[in-house]
């Protein structure tokens, strides 16, 4: 599972559980309502029933105030909050049995917020409430009325614990989740900025080194381009452990970045349209693309002349990177195995974690071109 699955499952996993507090909630407060009207069809209104409607009105209250306070109490609060409504609902059973009938959202209640073994004790209490409480509305004995409960209980028992087993495996599959989409960020990371800079830096050192007995002067001027480079690198690693958008991004726009960059690898840049704002991750992506189609054609197709155009359509951006080198075949197998050619899958990463496609168009002897498309995203 990749991290942006696993964070639409937990995502899923949330609602999900919302929807069944909130259902178990509103089924509390109709239980309580429907035993309170059965109580009173029962014994009617004398005197002598007020004392157990006003324990229902506690009961009723108690629970309203855990409901609305459940994110704020914290986890002790809530267990204090639930022993007090299970004394209460408990006291109320045993002079009224009818509302034995809110023992199911009670029971959901307590399996949320025990512990796995406290779970089980508290359904054995709910369930021998309840029990108790049908045998006290019966003249006879009914085995039915013990073990429909049990069965229910059980029933209920089961399907919670797996489901909190399942929830702690997606807890565990996200966290596993996480780790990998940290690798494979800074893999993109290292092979755009560190790899690229390493292979620019040794690139000018043996110029410089093939020029220090012919022209000293050019060999000291290659020597301080590798410095310059290696400081320039060494803020980027710095940047992107930090999980920071490049150096370029940091100075300006868009354009302005793909402009320093084209500046430095000796690339054309084209801008057409009118600019318009894009996140910070969809910039990142976009300069990341073209950082690294300019260094697949300096390093691997040997091109002369490298054109970036960067389009401001209505209803998307557009990046293309074309360059006249010696072109491959996009379907054929990478040589040198699969270490080799990983700036393109890494770029298809990096265009689809936000939204968008890459293409690839080229053919042996026809140059390439790497186009990035990303829907606008309108406020």
């Amino acid at each position: 599972m990749t991290s942006a699955n696993a964070g639409t499952t937990a995502a899923a996993a949330r609602i999900a559980r919302t929807r069944i507090d909130l259902a178990m909630h509103v089924a509390f407060f109709l239980l309580l309502a429907s035993s309170a009207s059965r109580f009173a069809v029962r014994h009617g209104l004398e005197e002598s029933a007020w004392p157990k409607f006003a324990l229902c009105g506690l009961l009723a209250l108690l629970y309203v105030a855990g409901t609305v306070l459940w994110d704020r109490l914290g986890h002790r609060g809530l267990l204090a909050w639930l022993v007090v409504v299970m004394i209460v609902w408990l006291s109320l059973v045993l002079i009224a049995p009818s509302f034995a009938w809110c023992a199911p959202p009670l029971y959901f209640a307590a399996l949320r917020l025990l512990t796995r073994p406290a779970a089980v004790l508290g359904a054995v209490v709910v369930t021998a409430a309840v029990v108790f409480a049908q045998l006290r509305l019966t003249a006879t004995f009914d085995l039915s009325l013990v073990l429909a409960p049990v069965a229910v209980s059980g029933m209920i028992l089961v399907i919670f614990l797996e489901f909190d087993r399942l929830a702690d495996a997606l807890a565990a599959t996200q966290r596993t989740a996480g780790i990998l989409g940290e690798r494979q960020r800074l893999s993109r990371e290292i092979h755009d900025t560190l790899a690229q800079g390493l292979t620019s830096m040794g690139m000018l050192l043996q110029a410089a080194d093939r020029s220090f007995g012919t022209d000293p002067a050019e060999a000291r001027a290659l020597v301080r381009r590798a410095a310059d480079e290696a400081a320039a690198n060494l803020d980027e690693a710095r940047r992107f452990v930090r999980a920071l958008a490049p150096s370029d991004l940091a100075a300006g726009s868009l354009p302005h970045a793909l402009r320093s960059l084209a500046d430095r690898e000796g690339a054309a840049l084209r801008v057409e349209g009118e600019e318009y704002p894009l996140t910070p991750e969809e910039q990142a992506a976009l300069h990341r693309v073209a950082q690294g189609a300019l260094a697949n054609a300096r390093e691997h197709a040997a091109a002369a002349h490298i054109v970036i155009t960067l389009s401001y359509l209505d209803d998307e951006v557009a990046l293309d990177v074309a360059d006249d080198g010696c072109g491959f075949d996009p379907a054929a197998p990478r040589p040198g195995g699969a270490g080799r050619g990983y700036g393109l899958p890494g770029m298809r990463d990096r265009v689809a974690g936000v939204g968008g496609t890459l293409v690839v168009e080229s053919e042996p002897g026809e140059g390439t071109v790497v186009a990035a498309r990303l829907p606008r995203s309108r406020p």
